[in-house]
């Protein structure tokens, strides 16, 4: 007998279609240089997020806008085909779909990005609203946070039920301020948590202090993450929990690692798993996407990834108060 389906998540925010090319080095002005590899891939927050739950088991739609272009055509059609639903995708023919060109240099593992700049997403209506009210939960990047949290109101305002409420908070967020009581997980960087309170990164008790502070003012769960340190959650209560970043793994490119982890701590949260195991779960996930050059490729599945835990050990995460 099967087990209990999982939430249904909604992912809104920014989808792209990137050029990618991995480079020894950056050029210099006018320099050409050769690449080792070259790559068409889909990127955004949340859209990347869509797919690492989608490859995961976890039913997900993505709620963004393209425009009427090429690109937009390839970025829907490269989510459909890993399972994720586009149906309330804008087809916008005034705002070109976002595209960039990223140099990725394997040496120094830095990137460069070109890209074109977007404009605000519109307040959700028909079918994108349909989505977002009927769903568990809404994970939303940067972009995609206010108008979510517009719909969330607008439904606790008339007394019907809303989704929980993700926020990928590693950019500013436009609309954050005053909101963070609508925002049931919370996950910025530990730079991005600490800039937010005005606290210097690298102070003894900096991110702990900061993540009660966003805990104080409302969240319902803070994760920070902290790349080649792991990550760290705390909930209500004095809960903490903490995993160092997942070892043995050949990096090719870092892009999009951020994304994916954001994506698979969700996924693990939807599929029952507690937080230090939710943890090593995107931990793990996040370290194995970056043997591709892309932010998807590399994703695994759940069957690849209990098989690297199981390899890697699952006794590395502790837990304790706040």
């Amino acid at each position: 007998m099967s087990g209990p389906k999982p939430p249904v998540v909604v992912c809104v925010g920014v989808v792209t279609l990137d050029a990618l090319a991995l480079v020894d080095r950056h050029p210099g002005p006018d320099e050409r240089v050769v690449a080792d590899r070259v790559a068409i891939s889909g990127g955004g927050p949340a859209a990347t997020a869509a797919v690492v739950m989608a490859r995961q088991g976890v039913p997900v739609s993505f709620v963004g806008r393209v425009g009427t272009d090429p690109e937009g055509e390839q970025a829907l059609a490269l989510l459909a085909a890993e399972g994720v639903d586009v149906t309330g995708v804008l087809r916008d023919p005034a705002t070109p779909t976002q595209s960039s060109v990223v140099l990725a240099a394997a040496g120094t593992a830095t990137r460069c990005i070109a890209t074109r700049g977007v404009p605000p997403l519109p307040p959700l209506a028909g079918r994108a609203a349909e989505l977002v009210a009927g769903a568990d939960w809404a994970h939303t990047d940067h972009l995609g946070f206010a108008p979510v949290a517009e719909l969330v109101e607008r439904l606790a305002a008339a007394g019907h039920p809303r989704p929980r409420l993700a926020l990928d908070a590693g950019n500013e967020v436009p609309g954050l301020d005053g909101r963070l009581g609508l925002v049931d997980l919370y996950v910025p960087t530990a730079a991005s948590l600490t800039a937010r309170y005005g606290a210097a990164p690298d102070a003894p008790g900096a991110v702990p202090d900061c993540a009660r502070r966003a805990l104080a003012e409302g969240a319902g769960a803070v994760v920070a993450t902290s790349g080649g340190d792991g990550s760290a959650a705390w909930w209500p209560d004095g809960g903490h929990a903490a995993a160092p970043a997942a070892r043995g793994v050949e990096i090719v490119s870092t892009l999009g690692a951020g994304d994916v982890f954001h994506g698979a701590l969700l996924a693990a949260r939807c599929l029952g798993r507690d937080w230090p195991e939710a943890l090593r779960h995107a931990n793990a996930t996040a370290a194995l996407s970056c043997r591709a050059l892309d932010g998807r490729s590399a994703v695994p599945d759940l069957a690849e990834l209990s098989a690297f835990l199981s390899d890697a050990g699952a006794g590395d995460a502790g837990t304790g108060g706040g």
